[in-house]
């Protein structure tokens, strides 16, 4: 060895002890504002982690400085504890997240749909799945899959298609490069997602040497890419070109903290806005270019214009079919298409004329880029006038007429009624929370945003089960904030049990359990499609059809929630409904989860968005439901459009 050449120091730590070292000491930083990456760790011990990780934490939860703390969190249930990570990483805008680990098979294949639904979102969560033996001296193990064309094939192979990032690290030498890549693809909001490190369970204990400069802080810096002044120049000719321009908001504009540059790109230019799922809250209620959500779940009035309008400015959107209403929403011949979005695979879509940047930074630039220019007045006074007839729907939502009221079973509250009264009894910043099911819909048409981070709506992979979980990531990501989880009984059903955590780690989330017993959202749509709503009803099974179409189930939802530690109030009309939410207000900060139980009427719908979505129908049947809805479907299959004409170059048409 050269004698000039400076010792190198080390430190002696097993794989598991040094993936905890270093994730606690990961930061990012954005506009100058640092923070920690990793809030802490949830996971559920078993072989496989349990001696690797398991011990590491432990360690690290007794040893640690406070500023070199991994916080664990015990999860119920693997793909749960995903849900809560993406529900804080949404929270914090990507900026922070959590790690996940879970035991060897089927603890690290629960998280599987965890990681579909965070790279669907595009939004970073680490999930560390325990393998078998990377020396398979003791193969093949409980758990272990074995497959004859290829030993090294495991279970946590599946995380591949659904990760951002994938790696498995068979021996120590592995790691460093295999966090680091994790780290990198975890920061890039054009790349984030889900992220996969797979630890085999005899490598999570192995001993190693490690260069002590893996451990020291690493500041991971997220970038605002700026648009080319080229590109702004293009789409404000083209915007210049438009009598009829029409901003659709994705959460891109949430992400990027663009919503006072978005509100004065409106101001300054009279174009309405239509959101997204993700992107709805983006301009706020009463904001007069606010026409709402747009597409297959949208308000009459932002599809209306969609339907006429000439220049569609997308404004970090990922053009997600409820988004175009299955390409039926945009109807004018020659419609352009201008797309702003931090990823180049999402700003190419629709044809469309692509500026590949930060939303915040494109956004500001073509407001100078079209200084002096505006929408015409005639135009801006029909978003006024649409929207005012929008409004007098969400109004009568709210309050249903007698009309309407008389037509309940047993005096049931309408779901129109629980989101209304919940909007307007609780404080403008608290949150509401939804993922699946009829609620995600009405949420996008009614519900009025009042706070740029009170709307969370998870419409990527819309998973069943995601409420609960993500309700308590959201908590832990700002305690400053009441949680409304609206969650029916389907979606309740599929994974209560984070109630559990929320108990044991005191977290105040607020649960409104909406019970029409059954598949709301699905039994409406098979009705749609001549199914005739078949299996999408909690039934008895019937003794002389043999049909589930025989008497509701005495199933207690309320009793359930009671039993896993929750404060459950029960509601049985409008007055008892408000009580419960001003009581769910008044708890304790940290006296743990609150279930409002709520029964409604699934014979009463939301306004409807004169839309569409392609759900294909039998294009035989011998039932006649079916075969009329295959002609209602092909009227509308005949209005979508391909969207592919350039919106590039002065030769378009």
């Amino acid at each position: 060895m050269n004698e000039t050449e400076p010792v190198r120091e080390t430190e002696r730590l097993t794989v598991a002890q040094a993936v905890v070292r270093f994730l606690a000491n990961q930061c990012s930083e954005r506009d100058g504002q640092r923070q920690k990456l990793f809030a802490g760790c949830f996971g559920i011990f078993g072989h496989g982690n349990v001696a690797g990780l398991g011990q590491a934490l432990l360690q690290n939860e007794l040893e640690a400085a406070e500023a070199d703390r991994l916080e664990y969190v015990l999860a119920r249930n693997e793909q749960a504890m995903v849900h809560t990570a993406v529900g804080y990483a949404r929270q914090k805008d990507r900026l922070q997240t959590w790690a996940c680990t879970a035991s060897v098979g089927p603890g690290s294949t629960n998280m599987l749909t965890g990681a579909a639904l965070a790279t669907i979102n595009r939004i970073p969560v680490l999930l560390l799945p325990s393998g078998t033996f990377a020396t398979r001296v003791s193969g093949p193990v409980l758990q272990e899959l074995e497959q004859p064309y290829a030993a090294d094939v495991t279970v946590n192979d599946a995380f591949r298609p659904l990760s951002r990032f994938f790696d498995r690290v068979d021996r120590p030498e592995q790691l460093p490069s295999a966090l680091l890549g994790a780290m990198r693809v975890l920061t890039d909001p054009v790349e984030t997602g889900a992220v996969t490190v797979a630890l085999p369970q005899d490598v999570q204990a192995e001993a190693f040497d490690w260069p002590v400069e893996l451990f020291a802080e690493r500041v991971w810096h997220i970038a605002r890419p700026p648009a080319e002044a080229a590109r702004i120049a293009a789409a404000a000719e083209v915007i210049r070109t438009a009598r009829r321009p029409l901003l659709v908001a994705g959460g891109g504009v949430h992400y990027s903290g663009a919503e006072d540059a978005l509100t004065q790109f409106c101001a300054a230019t009279g174009i309405p806005v239509g959101e997204t799922q993700a992107g709805k809250g983006s301009l706020l209620h009463g904001d007069p270019q606010l026409m709402g959500a747009i597409g297959s779940t949208g308000t009459t009035a932002a599809n209306a214009l969609a339907r006429d309008a000439d220049v569609v400015i997308g404004v970090g959107t990922r053009w997600a079919d409820f988004t175009t209403a299955s390409r039926t929403a945009f109807q004018r011949r020659g419609v352009r298409f201008v797309n702003i979005n931090v990823a180049n695979f999402d700003a190419g879509k629709q044809a469309g004329l692509s500026v590949v940047a930060d939303a915040r930074e494109a956004l500001s630039a073509l407001t100078d880029a079209l200084a002096g220019w505006s929408a015409p007045d005639e135009y801006r006074a029909e978003q006024t006038r649409l929207w005012e007839a929008w409004d007098a729907n969400v109004v009568a939502a709210y309050d249903p007429p007698a009309e309407v009221t008389g037509r309940l079973a047993d005096g049931l509250l309408t779901q129109g009624e629980v989101l209304g009264a919940i909007n307007e009894l609780t404080d403008p910043r608290d949150i509401v929370l939804c993922a699946a099911g009829s609620m995600p819909g009405d949420l996008h048409k009614l519900w009025r945003v009042r706070d740029r981070k009170a709307y969370h709506v998870e419409y990527g992979y819309s998973c069943m089960g995601y409420e609960v979980p993500a309700s308590l990531g959201i908590r832990l990501a700002d305690e400053s904030r009441d949680v409304f989880a609206m969650v029916g009984d389907g979606g309740y059903l599929m994974m209560p049990t984070e109630l559990v955590t929320a108990v044991q780690e005191r977290i105040k989330v607020v649960v409104v359990l909406v019970q029409n017993q059954g598949f709301h959202s699905i039994g409406s749509l098979s009705e749609s499609l001549g199914s005739q709503r078949f299996g999408t009803r909690y039934r008895y099974r019937d003794e002389q059809s043999g049909r589930l179409d025989g008497d509701s189930l005495p199933v207690d939802l309320a009793a359930n929630a009671r039993s896993l530690g929750a404060h459950v109030i029960e509601v049985h009309d409008r007055e008892g409904l408000e009580a419960a939410v001003k009581e769910a207000k008044a708890a304790p900060a940290h006296g743990g989860p609150v279930v409002i139980h709520v029964e409604t009427d699934p014979s009463i719908y939301a306004p409807d968005s004169d839309s569409w979505w392609d759900v294909p129908v039998s294009q035989v049947s011998e039932l006649t439901s079916t075969r009329a809805a295959y002609q209602t479907y092909l009227g509308y299959k005949a209005t979508q459009r391909p969207l592919i004409t350039s919106s590039e170059g002065a030769g378009h048409r």
